[in-house]
C-alpha cells in the first residue's frame, strides 16, 4: 500500500536513553543505542487525516504485538517501550516525526509509515540518523532502492508494487479469462502509478481505455460513463480504498456490472462501507493475509489475540504491522543487539522468518520474498481467496 502506496507503512523505532543519533552511512558507532531497561521502538503512522485507516490499523497490530512481547519477559530481557506519533497522514509531518523520534526520543527502530509517499519522505531523516524502519505496507518499489542504490536502512513486510502488478495482470487474464481491460488510475499517485505500470508491462490482452482520477476525486460518474458502453472484461483501478470505494458504489449504480480489480489499496473496511456492501460484488484485490488461506501456522493464535483484544477480526494492515514488530525481535535477537546498526543488520540478513503473512527472508534489496493472496468479496465479504507463490 503506500499513500499508504497498498499499502503501506508504520514506523518502528527502537532506542533508550543514549547518544545522539549520527549521520548515515552505518558502521558499529551509527545509530542509537539501547541503553537502560526498555527498548524505545518509534511509531511514525498516519492516525489521522485521508488515510488514518490504515495508520490506525496498523497500529492496533502494533501494540497487540508489543503487548504480547512484553508479557513474555521482552526481548534479550528489556521490555519494548513504544513511542506513538501521528503524521497526520502528510509526507511533511511524517518526514518531521522521523526527526524527532530519532533525534529527540533516540528509538533505534521505526515502525511506519503506513503509506509509500509518507514513508519515502522520512528515508532522508532516517539515514541520516541512521536508525532502521520498517514499512509494514508502503509497497513503491522505489521505497528501498533508488537510482539502482539500496537505501541502507529501509525494509519492508509487505510485497511491492511490480509484484501486485504482476499478480493482478496474471490473474485477470488466467483467472477471470479477461480479454479486454479498462483501466482507472490515480495519476496523483506513486503506488497507483507503479500499480498501473507494472500491470500494463504483464498483461498480454488489450487495455480499450485508460481514464485517471485525482486523489480527492468524489463524483466519478463523467469517468464511469465514458467506458460504460465499451466492450471490455474487466475494470483495473490501482489506487487506494478512498476513491476505489466511490467508483465501485457509482460504478454499480450505474449499471456496471464488470469484475472490478486492485492492489492491497483496497484492503480496509472503510472499501465496503463507502461503497455500500451490496454494491461490492465480483471485486477483487491482492492481500498480505487471509483466514481463509493462512500462511502459516502463526494465523489461527493471532487471529484468536486479536479478537480478544479489540473484538473484531484482523485486516491485512493489522497482520502486516503485527508482523513488523516480530520481524524487528528477531533481527534483534539474532544479533544479540539492539542498538540500531545491529538491527539494520538483522533485518537485512532475516532469513526463514515465520509470519502471520507468510514465511519470508529478506532479499538483497530489502524487500521480503513471500506468498500473495487475490482475495474476492461478494456482498462485501470474503467468499475467496486464492494464494500466489513469487
Amino acid at each position: 500500500m503506500k499513500k499508504f502506496s497498498y499499502l503501506f507503512a508504520s514506523l518502528f523505532l527502537l532506542a533508550a536513553c543514549g547518544p545522539t543519533a549520527t549521520s548515515g552511512g552505518g558502521g558499529a558507532d551509527a545509530g542509537n543505542k539501547a541503553e537502560g531497561d526498555t527498548i524505545k521502538v518509534g511509531m511514525n503512522m498516519e492516525l489521522s487525516g485521508g488515510v488514518s485507516a490504515y495508520g490506525n490499523a496498523e497500529k492496533e497490530g502494533i501494540e497487540l504485538a508489543v503487548e504480547e512481547i512484553n508479557e513474555a519477559g521482552g526481548v534479550l530481557g528489556k521490555k519494548l517501550e513504544l513511542i506513538s506519533k501521528d503524521n497526520k497522514s502528510e509526507n511533511s509531518e511524517a518526514a518531521s516525526v522521523a526527526s524527532n523520534l530519532t533525534n529527540e526520543d533516540k528509538v533505534v527502530a521505526v515502525i511506519g509509515p503506513a503509506t509509500s509517499g509518507a514513508t519515502k519522505a522520512t528515508i532522508p531523516n532516517m539515514t541520516k540518523a541512521s536508525v532502521p524502519l520498517i514499512t509494514p505496507s508502503g509497497t513503491d518499489d522505489s521505497i528501498t532502492t533508488a537510482n539502482d542504490k539500496v537505501q541502507e536502512f529501509v525494509f519492508r513486510a509487505c510485497f511491492q508494487d511490480t509484484f501486485q502488478g504482476v499478480i493482478l495482470a496474471n490473474f485477470a487474464q488466467d483467472n477471470l479469462k479477461a480479454e479486454k481491460v479498462v483501466l482507472l488510475g490515480d495519476k496523483s499517485s506513486d503506488y497507483a502509478i507503479g500499480l498501473a505500470d507494472s500491470f500494463k508491462d504483464t498483461y498480454k490482452g488489450e487495455i480499450v481505455k485508460e481514464e485517471n482520477f485525482t486523489a480527492g476525486d468524489k463524483d466519478f460518474q463523467a469517468l464511469l460513463t465514458k467506458i460504460k458502453g465499451l466492450d471490455y472484461d474487466v475494470i483495473y483501478v490501482p489506487g487506494y480504498y478512498t476513491e476505489a470505494g466511490l467508483i465501485i458504489k457509482q460504478a454499480r449504480e450505474m449499471g456496471i456490472d464488470k469484475p472490478i480489480i486492485g492492489a492491497d489499496g483496497f484492503g480496509d473496511e472503510k472499501l465496503v462501507e463507502i461503497a455500500g456492501a451490496q454494491n461490492v460484488n465480483d471485486v477483487y484485490y491482492t492481500g498480505h493475509f487471509s483466514e481463509k488461506a493462512p500462511a502459516t501456522d502463526k494465523v489461527e493464535p493471532f487471529v484468536a489475540a486479536f479478537k480478544e483484544k479489540y473484538g473484531k477480526q484482523p485486516s491485512a494492515f493489522n497482520a502486516l504491522a503485527y508482523d513488523s514488530v516480530y520481524m524487528l525481535k528477531q533481527a534483534i535477537e539474532d544479533q544479540d543487539s539492539a542498538d540500531s546498526a545491529s538491527i539494520t543488520k538483522g533485518l537485512a540478513e532475516l532469513k526463514d522468518f515465520e509470519g502471520v503473512t507468510g514465511v519470508m527472508s529478506m532479499d538483497k534489496n530489502h524487500n521480503p520474498e513471500k506468498s500473495a493472496v487475490v482475495l474476492g468479496l461478494t456482498e462485501g465479504k470474503e467468499t475467496s481467496a486464492e494464494p500466489v507463490n513469487p
